[in-house]
């Protein structure tokens, strides 16, 4: 490709600095921000471009993208891609790159920002004095030096939330499973096992987790009777973690002191039950509406692009890997394999992990490593980090900043498989291990689970129990699915050794709720179980 013939469009509001990167790039841009607004309009004008560069106004819907002939790279200004059509665009084989570090310090800003409008009743106070009342007495305010600040995820904004309560004298707890002792006393915060644990002693609670089923609602009601009488919560974050209709009759009936919500369940949010409710400080999705956030993610998205367009180099990119076209067929197998091996260490790991220890043996170890590293270790950090801010380019990076050791180690082929890839995850608490590997027929497989055999084949959806090897479990288990209505697709079995510890991983049609791993975990030889989905 000669970069003097790419052209590319930006369909929506963005600091005009990405245009003078392109044209000092030599490439082709139309600046046409009121355009992402139209879907007709869109659909009509994408096959002339090369590139897209979008923010969170622009829908890329799959009728667009089969419309978009000529289109190699879109490229989000931001973190969030909720509006792009992830599976439609790579199946029309188009790369996806966000940029998602631009936003960190100015959302971390408006957090403490709304920590300390929330302490201080500022903005109610504003409006009085506005309206030209002098209420002195009535807003008495919290100072925040001495207080306990909860963070419920400690990535790349929570560090920084962090980094600055500290500097206002505050003593900051965090909850995040991928938190290690390290990293924690690196950040100055004291790390904190569990959910509750956070909630029982702080005296603000901000949230910095992506939003997923695993996330969605993470604060309720439930959660909310564990906080301190006269907590203040804070999440700008995502909309959909915190239960709104909760927060407000716990801010009415007196049980919580205050909130602070950026972002909401349905945005643009017209209506919501916080709003209009004393001492809740609302604003509308402003984390990373500051100068300098905008002129850092224009930047970088441009030259990202201009970086692929020109020469092919990837950064950022959500849905393609760095590969030559004559590794493609060689190595997808073998990352579709790693993919599933991080992602279902993810989803069962529950403390934080120390290191990772990635064991490739046999035919796979003399292949370019590096991809499947990174989608290892991008699957098994989705969990956590969510969609969007965690692709096979950023994923490295954000282990080290979590203080994850991770080590690569090639190896002849030893034992019953020739070729194989072994995850070993150190965490606080124990060490977990699983294996895979690709039979004849191209696909991935499960071989081994803590050290014990097994052959099975990832499903979608999956149950996978610990449990003790005892007479009947196979029957009893089967019979609690059955009465909940969960068809078996798969069953594979292993066991360390006659009546000791054993693991079955199932398929299954549908995804494993709360309630049916409650009732299989009230099963006598059930040590623990876990619902698992894969992409």
């Amino acid at each position: 490709m000669r970069k003097d013939k790419m052209k590319v469009l930006i369909s929506d509001k963005l600091s005009e600095s990405a245009v003078n990167v392109f044209h000092d790039n030599g490439i082709s841009v139309d600046f046409s921000p009121e355009l992402g607004k139209s879907a007709v309009g869109l659909a009509e004008k994408i096959n002339q471009y090369h590139g897209l560069v979008i923010r969170s106004n622009t829908k890329v819907t799959k009728e667009i993208l089969n419309k978009a002939t000529r289109l190699k790279v879109i490229g989000r200004a931001g973190v969030g891609i909720d509006n792009v059509n992830l599976t439609a665009a790579s199946a029309n084989g188009i790369v996806v790159m966000n940029t998602p570090f631009g936003n960190s310090i100015t959302t971390a800003e408006h957090t403490i920002a709304m920590i300390l409008s929330v302490a201080r009743q500022i903005p109610d106070a504003n409006i009085s004095t506005h309206s030209g009342k002098w209420e002195k007495s009535k807003f008495l305010g919290t100072e925040i030096m001495g207080k306990t600040l909860g963070l419920i995820g400690a990535g790349n904004v929570g560090s920084v939330v962090a980094s600055r309560a500290i500097g206002l004298k505050m003593r900051v707890v965090a909850f995040d499973p991928f938190l290690s002792s390290e990293k924690a006393k690196d950040l100055g915060v004291i790390k904190v096992d569990t959910l509750v644990d956070v909630l029982n002693c702080s005296d603000f609670v901000s949230l910095h987790l992506p939003m997923n089923e695993k996330t969605r609602n993470i604060i309720s009601k439930e959660e909310i009777n564990c906080m301190k009488p006269g907590a203040k919560i804070i999440n700008c974050a995502r909309g959909g973690l915190v239960d709104e209709e909760a927060i407000a009759a716990a801010i009415v009936s007196g049980k919580l002191a205050g909130a602070a919500f950026d972002v909401f369940s349905d945005e643009p949010a017209f209506k919501s039950p916080l709003f209009g409710l004393a001492n809740v400080v609302c604003t509308p999705h402003l984390g990373a509406s500051t100068k300098e956030a905008q002129e850092n993610v224009a930047i970088q998205v441009s030259e990202q692009m201009c970086d692929f367009l020109i020469s092919g180099a990837l950064t950022n990119s959500l849905n393609a890997p760095s590969l030559t076209a004559e590794e493609v067929p060689i190595l997808t197998p073998w990352i579709k394999l790693a993919e599933a091996i991080g992602s279902f260490a993810g989803q069962v790991t529950e403390s934080a992990v120390k290191e990772l220890e990635i064991e490739f043996a046999g035919a796979v170890s003399q292949l370019n490593l590096q991809p499947l590293v990174a989608g290892l270790v991008s699957s098994l950090l989705l969990t956590f980090v969510g969609e969007g801010s965690v692709n096979m380019v950023s994923a490295p990076i954000i282990a080290k900043q979590r203080g994850i050791k991770i080590s690569e180690i090639r190896k002849e082929s030893l034992g019953a498989f020739e070729s194989y890839i072994r995850l070993k995850v150190v965490t606080e608490r124990e060490n977990r291990s699983i294996a895979g590997t690709i039979y004849s027929d191209g696909k991935p497989r499960f071989i081994q689970i803590k050290g014990i055999n097994l052959d099975s084949e990832p499903q979608k959806f999956m149950l996978y129990t610990t449990n003790m090897d005892s007479p009947g479990y196979i029957g009893a288990l089967g019979t609690v699915l059955g009465n909940l209505d969960v068809n078996i697709a798969t069953f594979a079995l292993g066991r360390s050794a006659k009546k000791g510890h054993a693991i079955a991983l199932l398929g299954v049609d549908d995804m494993i709720t709360e309630n049916i791993l409650k009732k299989v975990r009230e099963l006598p030889q059930v040590l623990n179980a876990y619902s698992i989905v894969f992409n």
